[in-house]
């Protein structure tokens, strides 16, 4: 139920992704009788059985913690339920993201030695290749030991997901040399420096495009920051090309020649191509979605979640922390 056009897009995201995968069974959790209204509207045959009712949603202006207290039978608990009593694999929602985080968190519990758990964000770089930024916004006001816990179990995903054998880990600063930063960079460095972690030291901004590290971390507040404006630059600069169009018939001939070039060019940066955002260092397989999630986002989402139950990434981020850890 969650998501600016649910449950519309999400239902019509689980029917692509069974048709990719038809050995994938989908549960979706919401209000029943929404979700057969809309099947009928939309003219969609769907096995009822698919359905498992949760009587309540929690709203995007919803405060989390609040949420999940007062509707114990939103979808978001619900499913966070379902994965902590084994009933289901994986959960994604494109719902309320601090309600999911607070649900998977307080409900599914924490990965043993993770002391806060962090979503990622994929950034793509001029190397053809991806940089994945821990934390993209879970919390702020980090420690150095959370993000030495966000470079573990980013290592581990970025082995185990994109098939980095080694990946390297730089730490956002606001230089590259080791003096530079506040001191949560000088504390971290430190962590990371005599740790088994490929850490190659400090990043700037710019390197996380120009694909310098494989992961860089930094606190929630920053790395939300990233987030968002990453986001906002696709929708950028379709508008200055629009705009551009507009000016004339010669400019409009000029767009439209270089549409399909840019069009492939930017695909990368299409927030549909990674459906979410992985909740990671939590004791199941949560995905967190955008709030206008498309149905090939929603898609996505769960093709991800399948290839990280597959993978069984909750018992080797467990291994890693104890591993890393007892290297510091």
């Amino acid at each position: 139920m969650g998501g600016d056009y649910a449950p519309l897009n999400n239902i019509l995201g689980a029917l692509d992704a069974i048709k990719e995968d038809n050995s994938i069974d989908i549960t979706l959790i919401g209000n029943r009788e929404e979700i057969l209204k809309t099947l009928a509207k939309e003219k969609i045959e769907l096995d009822e059985n698919l359905i498992h009712h949760a009587s309540q949603t929690i709203e995007m202006d919803d405060s989390p913690v609040s949420a999940i207290k007062s509707k114990p039978d939103s979808s978001i608990v619900v499913g966070a339920k379902l994965i902590k009593e084994k009933k289901i694999d994986a959960f994604v929602s494109p719902g309320n993201t601090g309600a999911v985080m607070a649900a998977s968190t307080l409900i599914m519990g924490r990965i043993k030695g993770v002391s806060r758990p962090t979503i990622g964000a994929t950034f793509p770089t001029s190397e053809g290749k991806f940089c994945l930024v821990f934390d993209a916004g879970a919390s702020v006001d980090s420690k150095p030991q959370h993000l030495f816990e966000y470079a573990v179990l980013g290592t581990i995903f970025a082995k185990e997901i994109y098939g980095i054998k080694n990946p390297s880990v730089g730490l956002l600063s606001v230089g590259e040399e080791e003096t530079k930063g506040n001191e949560l960079v000088f504390s971290t460095y430190q962590l990371l420096k005599n740790s088994n972690l490929n850490f190659i030291g400090n990043v700037e901004g710019r390197d996380i495009l120009n694909g310098k590290a494989d992961i860089v971390v930094c606190d929630g507040f920053v790395g939300n920051i990233l987030l968002k404006f990453g986001e906002s630059v696709l929708t950028f600069l379709r508008t200055k090309i629009k705009d551009y169009a507009n000016e004339g018939l010669l400019n409009k001939i000029k767009a439209l020649v270089t549409k399909g070039v840019l069009k492939k060019s930017l695909a990368d940066m299409d927030y549909q191509k990674y459906g979410g955002v992985p909740l990671l260092g939590v004791n199941g397989i949560s995905i967190i979605g955008h709030g206008s999630s498309t149905p090939l986002a929603i898609k996505n989402m769960i093709l991800r979640a399948r290839e990280m139950h597959q993978k069984n990434l909750i018992q080797k981020f467990e291994e890693a922390i104890k591993e890393y850890g007892n290297s510091i």
